[in-house]
């Protein structure tokens, strides 16, 4: 994930999940451990868009759905696979022999985060710092596994509810639209709700 992905996947966790609309540039950099110029960086194409207004000892976020989109629209999910493997068991029975230190993304994460599935699914994506070919050996056929590069601030054990639809957005499977739909639909209705 490229350093800016961290600054607009912390602003909409900040705004879409702990309802924060404001915040500094020095504080994003150091929760992040980035220099204020990425940050800075970041920020550009947002402000462009009208979705984040720069004041001098502020950042207001303006519209996350907007942060949401170009971001999805810039994610290259492919470019963070570290290892990908066939296990030949039922999705279930893979989520669940996962080491504890894993965070799970697209469809379990979406599954954990709502006890829901808006259709069946066949792959698991983990996000990890290590490949787990010690755990799901190699197999030649079609992948049903696939470990992402683990990166920046520990969210909890699902990906962040933006990096849940980004990620979502950027995979290849016909169902991804069903859950991107169903995603948006929550996203709808927590920015309808009053602020603050």
């Amino acid at each position: 994930m490229l350093r800016v992905e961290l600054v607009w996947r912390e602003i909409l966790y900040r705004s879409l999940e702990a309802g924060e609309y404001k915040m500094t540039q020095l504080g994003l950099a150091a929760k992040l451990d980035i220099s204020l110029s990425t940050v800075n960086h970041a920020l550009k194409p947002l402000r462009n868009m009208g979705a984040v207004e720069v004041k001098p000892r502020l950042l207001e976020i303006r519209d996350p759905k907007k942060i949401l989109y170009h971001w999805a629209s810039n994610r290259n999910l492919l470019k963070d696979i570290t290892y990908s493997t066939r296990v030949e068991a039922p999705v279930r029975e893979i989520e669940s022999s996962m080491p504890n230190d894993m965070t799970y993304g697209g469809y379990t994460a979406y599954r954990l985060r709502y006890d829901d599935t808006p259709a069946d699914y066949s792959e698991v994506y983990v996000y990890s710092k290590r490949p787990l070919d010690d755990r799901f050996p190699p197999n030649k056929k079609p992948p049903n596994l696939f470990v992402l590069k683990e990166t920046g601030p520990d969210y909890g054990s699902t990906t962040t509810l933006a990096q849940t639809f980004t990620d979502l957005w950027n995979m290849k499977e016909w169902y991804a639209k069903e859950y991107i739909k169903a995603l948006e639909a929550k996203i709808d209705g927590i920015l309808e709700r009053p602020s603050g």
